[in-house]
């Protein structure tokens, strides 16, 4: 990934740990997290000379925040107190990004999830649709795991990992994590003093995980290997990463002008590449949809998103956000692609225009019946 190509990273999720946002435990620290929504800010308005950003921050600090207030020393272990410390740890981060983002202008909003909200396809499509229509009306969403409710079962478990799916969800163009920590070194540079400073490699390299290791801090859970494994999940849809030190002056800023900062784990594959691999060879059908010719010449020469007017038979049984085959007149498997709408629903929807959709259905999700970001064409 070139500095051109940075600089020409429209979308882009960013994510700081604990120990930044909280200084080490020591409570909020205002001035750094009002130093980052600044430059999230520039990014977002274009003000930077490089054109509009859509920004997603994915920040830690919910717990480590309540522990503070609670005069907790140590995190806790118990479920419970975990809970109870990110109930009154969030109501402050959520207040100060709230506040600090206002300062410069920009909306924020707070956006709370599990691994069930990302495991459940349904679930899954409302939260990007959520999150897409915040960045279309230039709110910058804040998010983090939803500790309060959070169990064992559905946890995601680090926000490095969190960063990574959500980049995932919202096919972001690249993750930033901000650490306490310049980036990755060959080895741990406080023990060996051969190590060398990693600027640029390709994420997903198992040797970045033994160069890695190591464990969190107490305040954290993530260290050096949960953001190299994020990295490799990000990878997976496309998304390069950069991880970074988050005091470093103007980081951000200077990432999106292509500048040389913190270890640079390039994604093997291109970003539509991953996608359509994904769509195309790793999902099982759930049922079909026949389209008239109108449709499917749309959909072959103009990529067009697949609208109900132009369906014409429903097969199988299928909830939305299942994967269906979208086939021709002739029966051919033309498309694949993620249902917006159950197959009850869709059955109803047949030659209807997406006008009548909410007089049909008593609600309107999408237009699209499947939409074109959710499509890939099989031939």
């Amino acid at each position: 990934m070139t500095s051109e190509a940075l600089r020409q990273a429209r979308r882009i999720v960013i994510k700081v740990g604990s120990s930044l946002v909280t200084n080490e435990g020591r409570g909020l620290d205002e001035a750094a997290i009002g130093e980052w929504c600044r430059q999230m800010a520039l990014l977002a308005r274009g003000d930077d000379g490089l054109g509009r950003r859509e920004v997603v921050m994915v920040s830690s600090g919910a717990i480590a925040e309540g522990m503070k207030r609670l005069g907790w020393a140590r995190r806790p272990h118990e479920v419970n107190e975990l809970q109870a410390a990110a109930a009154v740890g969030q109501m402050g981060l959520a207040q100060m990004y709230e506040t600090k983002l206002r300062e410069h202008g920009l909306r924020s909003a707070q956006v709370l999830l599990t691994h069930a909200d990302l495991a459940d396809r349904e679930r899954y499509l409302n939260a990007r649709s959520t999150l897409m229509t915040l960045l279309q009306y230039q709110v910058l969403p804040v998010i983090n795991e939803n500790d309060t409710v959070v169990t064992d079962e559905i946890k995601v478990g680090d926000n490095d990992t969190l960063g990574a799916l959500v980049a995932n969800l919202i096919e972001a163009d690249l993750l930033v994590i901000l650490t306490d920590q310049r980036g990755l070194f060959t080895a741990d540079p406080r023990r060996d003093p051969r190590a060398e400073f990693v600027h640029e490699a390709r994420a997903g390299d198992p040797a970045l995980e033994r160069m890695a290791g190591g464990a969190g801090s107490s305040i954290g859970k993530g260290g050096m290997l949960t953001k190299i494994v994020a990295a490799r999940r990000a990878a997976g849809s496309g998304a390069s990463t950069v991880i970074a030190w988050g005091r470093e002056p103007d980081a951000l800023l200077r990432l999106a002008r292509g500048e040389n900062i913190g270890t640079l784990l390039v994604a093997p594959t291109q970003k539509t590449q991953a996608r359509k691999q994904w769509m195309a060879d790793h999902l099982q059908l759930r049922g079909a949809l026949t389209v008239d010719e109108g449709a499917a010449a749309k959909l072959r020469g103009e990529g067009k998103s697949l609208l109900p007017i132009g369906m014409t038979q429903v097969e199988g049984v299928f909830s939305r956000g299942d994967v269906i085959a979208i086939r021709d007149a002739a029966g051919g498997e033309l498309a694949r692609g993620l249902a917006n709408y159950s197959s009850a629903e869709a059955r109803l929807l047949c030659r209807r225009p997406s006008s009548e959709i909410e007089a049909l259905l008593g609600y309107s999700a999408e237009p699209e019946m499947v939409h074109r970001d959710n499509l890939v064409l099989m031939r």
